[in-house]
């Protein structure tokens, strides 16, 4: 586990918050529209693991930002030539797509998921 604010159990929390938000019947709609629970295979751990995120879409799939990239890990699955990753309930359904991640040369990292 990332050391630091990250691996806080204030993270954790803020996770089941906006998994929260993400479900919830009146306002899941309109959260939906910026963040979705995204499934992945740990490239080291084998285990499955599910946590929200922040997205935008892109023609043929979504862009994710990846705020604070030095303290999480998560990412890291999708280095080379990335990986599947699946969006949770992404416009009602679950979609399986590709993910690669990227850093630039400003240390921003960004993960491309095409479906």
């Amino acid at each position: 586990m990332a050391s630091g604010f990250y691996g806080s159990p204030i993270v954790g929390l803020m996770n089941k918050l906006f998994v929260a938000l993400i479900d919830a019947p009146v306002v899941g709609g309109v959260v939906r529209k910026a963040m979705i629970n995204v499934r992945y295979v740990g490239r080291r751990s084998g285990r499955t693991i599910e946590t929200p995120i922040g997205y935008r879409r892109t023609g043929d799939g979504i862009v994710i930002n990846v705020m604070s990239p030095d303290k999480k890990t998560w990412w890291r699955n999708f280095l080379g030539d990335g990986g599947e990753i699946t969006l949770v309930k992404f416009d009602g359904s679950d979609r399986t797509g590709h993910a690669v991640a990227n850093r630039d040369a400003a240390g921003r990292v960004s993960v491309a998921v095409k479906l």
